[in-house]
């Protein structure tokens, strides 16, 4: 929520930059690495600021360990309905 906050803020500056656009769809779209997952919340609980929070999410996209992407799986994938209730 901060980094989607920080990129509408800053929209149309340099501080909104393809990368971080495209490491926060990532966010949204696939699940975190653990690592990524790890290092998110310690640097979080330290009261990271938004323009480094920014930078860390960035460079952890660029080194594939920000979250876990398959290709192959979004291309064709339908929606899915799951069991609100908990039910497998």
């Amino acid at each position: 929520m901060r980094l989607d906050r920080y990129c509408k803020e800053f929209e149309g500056t340099l501080f909104v930059n393809e990368p971080l656009k495209k490491a926060v769809d990532d966010i949204y779209k696939y699940p975190l690495k653990e690592f990524a997952r790890e290092t998110l919340n310690r640097q979080l609980k330290t009261g990271i600021s938004d323009d480094q929070l920014a930078a860390l999410v960035i460079s952890l996209r660029e080194e594939d360990k920000l979250a876990i992407v398959n290709e192959d799986e979004q291309t064709n994938k339908e929606p899915q309905i799951i069991c609100s209730l908990g039910l497998n």
